[in-house]
């Protein structure tokens, strides 16, 4: 299995997604690949924002090696399952979706955590507070994953 987690500058929510993500895997010990991008271009090549890390590192996840990448159409042919931070984003995502079939891999994150609720993961960007909350969230939503995509 291979996912991608997508916000808009890959350097807040995405990135703690995909370390949320890579921890639950460990811990499952599942052969899966996660991976991060935003739809936006301005953090191409950056470090998570210091206030993901932090939140990370309080939680004993580091995501320090990541850098932020822009999603392009050619993810559609790499990932499995694409999970989209909000509705904006998931929007974004689609535009780009070659096929119907392509679509069907896109996702609202939270919708893991909530079916059918759509919520959005708030970005945390102008919010120094919001970072936990964040976490908390996509943790919620990682579980969701492992307990929606695992084969017992």
């Amino acid at each position: 299995m291979k996912i991608l987690m997508v916000c808009l500058g890959n350097i807040c929510r995405s990135p703690l997604a995909e370390g949320i993500m890579k921890n639950k895997l460990k811990q499952h010990n599942l052969d899966w690949e996660v991976g991060s991008a935003g739809t936006g271009s301005w953090h191409i090549g950056s470090s998570p924002d210091p206030r993901s890390i932090d939140i990370a590192r309080q939680n004993n996840i580091d995501i320090t090696s990541q850098r932020g990448r822009q999603f392009i159409r050619q993810d559609f042919d790499q990932y499995d399952l694409i999970f989209a931070m909000d509705s904006q984003n998931y929007q974004n995502i689609l535009k780009l979706a070659p096929n119907d079939e392509t679509k069907e891999k896109v996702q609202l994150i939270m919708n893991l955590h909530q079916p059918g609720y759509n919520q959005s993961v708030p970005d945390p960007y102008w919010d120094d507070n919001g970072f936990q909350k964040v976490f908390d969230m996509l943790d919620m939503a990682c579980d969701g994953i492992v307990k929606n995509y695992v084969k017992t």
